[in-house]
């Protein structure tokens, strides 16, 4: 099959999070299976742009912001042609949609190019009430529903889309996200710096604040741990620093700026945890990436998978307060069994549950039911 996926942003410090990498993610096992494939999307860097991520093919305009918001309004006019070109000549077209100016010139697209395609949402179709989202819905909306299917991580994501959506529209299918699972097992883990991990968007809903409070009571036990922050800040840089300056933590909480991808994978591996404090993630990747790395993992418990993770004793889960992440972090770094123990669960979890193989196989599905069907008519 010719495999075509939309995202809206590939960028040198990973600013577009988990939809980028899922989308390299599936298009290399596709590719693997002997599919041919292809990435369309803006491109923000200092550099260049690559012409493959692994070994999916990359097309790119540079990113342009034509309207306000941090992605929504990205755009280059050129894109359109590209997406003209590369979805007209797929099989299959899956856009990594957004509410945002790519997805809908990538669904608009599909639609008027007869082609069978779905979305997948990614938690970033919610219901909202403002003037301006209402207005864009008019157009996005009736767009989604033409998809032949709404690809969706958790119940309650696809209660979500389904109330934007409306009644009538096309299936809502769950599909989890997955990665590769790592080769790293046994006494790997005990080799590991005294590094705590925070890698995620300085965004309030992330909470990086809550680490730094959490790394200064993990310091009155451990003082000779340490602790970075990683992500691009969206807003809560200054408070972080601030809450450095408060506790006297300057040399043991350090910021690091934003990564791309796989030097954030690099990182991850490198680290003794990886503490995610954020409320409400549906379904982070950077998690899985951990877990697959052989990384112990905290969360929250209001992570879309942390029910899973605490059924398979594969991350711990706390009620997301500093105090509560605090001892979970110091009972990992003071007890080589019990991380071993969660890393080889977090194995399993990788391997039975979050594997990109399966990810892949009922993508496969997917795709093979959306070729076999006739492309409806609309008038």
């Amino acid at each position: 099959m010719r495999v075509v996926h939309v995202v809206t942003l590939v960028s040198d410090d990973g600013a577009y999070g988990g939809p980028t990498s899922v989308a390299a993610g599936q298009l290399e096992e596709c590719a693997a299976r002997g599919h041919e494939v292809r990435l369309v999307a803006l491109w923000r860097g200092r550099s260049p742009a690559p012409a493959h991520i692994g070994s999916v093919p990359l097309w790119t305009r540079p990113a342009r912001a034509m309207l306000p918001g941090r992605f929504t309004g990205l755009m280059h006019p050129l894109l359109v042609s590209d997406l003209w070109r590369s979805i007209g000549r797929a099989d299959v077209v899956h856009v990594h949609a957004g509410r945002d100016l790519v997805s809908l010139t990538a669904l608009a697209v599909a639609a008027l190019r007869g082609k069978r395609f779905v979305a997948q949402t990614h938690g970033m179709v919610q219901p909202r009430r403002s003037a301006v989202v209402r207005l864009f819905d008019r157009v996005y909306v009736p767009l989604l529903r033409r998809t032949r299917g709404c690809l969706v991580l958790t119940e309650r994501e696809r209660r979500a889309v389904a109330e934007v959506i409306g009644a009538g529209g096309p299936p809502l299918l769950t599909l989890p996200n997955g990665v590769r699972p790592g080769r790293s097992h046994g006494a790997e883990h005990r080799r590991r710096d005294r590094q705590v991990l925070f890698l995620a968007r300085l965004h309030p809903r992330k909470r990086p604040e809550a680490f730094v409070e959490m790394a200064a009571l993990v310091h009155r036990e451990m003082p000779d741990v340490r602790f970075t922050l990683h992500g691009a800040d969206e807003g809560s840089l200054p408070a972080v620093r601030r809450l450095i300056a408060t506790h006297g933590l300057e040399g043991v909480v350090t910021y690091g700026g934003a990564l791309g991808h796989a030097d954030a994978v690099r990182a991850c591996a490198r680290a003794a945890a990886y503490v995610l404090p954020s409320v409400d993630e549906p379904f982070p990747m950077t998690v899985i990436e951990a877990l697959a790395a052989g990384t112990p993992v905290v969360c929250t418990d209001t992570c879309g998978m942390a029910d899973e993770l605490a059924r398979r004793e594969a991350a711990v889960v706390t009620d997301g307060s500093p105090r509560e992440m605090a001892e979970a972090v110091c009972a990992l770094l003071a007890d080589d069994d019990k991380r071993g123990a969660l890393v080889e669960a977090g194995h399993r979890a990788v391997a039975e549950a979050f594997s990109v193989h399966a990810v892949t196989d009922r993508l496969e599905e997917i795709y093979r039911d959306m070729c076999l069907a006739p492309c409806p008519v609309h008038t």
